[in-house]
């Protein structure tokens, strides 16, 4: 049970299938890291019930893997820009992607992508800073879990940083050219206005 509890893999085990997951994800509360930097196991994701975008991402990738499907991630890396993990699966030979996210843009990604090109790009208008720019650069191979021990991202309780040097030290792939990079268009009034709705609200500063 990779070191579960038997509450825990129940929680998990009933999660059949990456709908269900997603499911799961949206109705756990945003992690805001309001005491410093996290980077939380299974384990404590499911006790405290909030997540941030690799919290929820290896939260998922366990679930599949318990219903016997790979524990795949893919790391995102943008410029002036937080980067992104997203739990991957196929159906069909197609991929999805299993998302955590308080924003409307970078999210669930039905299985109807051919390569991850395809399904990272699908990513790129909604990728943004606080200035408007879109800033998605690059996407990794997918990184398998099985490589790294349990104990280091489903129980840990001093976090899962480990996972942070080794998704940035996975090989990436660049989505475009710089001349590309820089005729990108800002977004308009319009699509600000949209992409600041949240789902959960930010706590007010201490």
């Amino acid at each position: 049970m990779l070191g579960l509890s038997r509450a825990e893999y129940a929680t998990l085990r009933r999660l059949r299938t990456p709908e269900k997951i997603q499911e799961f994800l949206y109705r756990l509360k945003q992690n805001f890291e309001r005491d410093g930097e996290t980077c939380h196991s299974v384990r404590v994701v499911l006790r405290d019930r909030r997540a941030h975008c690799i919290e929820g991402a290896v939260t998922a990738a366990c679930a599949l893997w318990i219903h016997g499907e790979p524990p795949l991630l893919l790391d995102f890396q943008a410029v002036h820009d937080f980067d992104h993990v997203v739990a991957l699966f196929r159906r069909n030979g197609r991929w999805g992607a299993i998302s955590k996210t308080n924003g409307i843009g970078l999210r669930w990604r039905d299985p109807v992508y051919r390569s991850l090109r395809e399904l990272a790009m699908s990513y790129l208008h909604e990728y943004y800073n606080k200035r408007d720019r879109k800033t998605l650069r690059t996407y990794s191979r997918p990184y398998d879990l099985r490589r790294t021990e349990p104990e280091t991202w489903v129980t840990a309780e001093d976090g899962a940083w480990n996972l942070v040097d080794e998704l940035e030290a996975t090989r990436h792939y660049k989505l475009m050219t710089p001349a590309q990079a820089r005729s990108l268009v800002r977004r308009d009034p319009f699509e600000r206005e949209v992409g600041n709705l949240l789902q959960y609200k930010r706590p007010r500063k201490r």
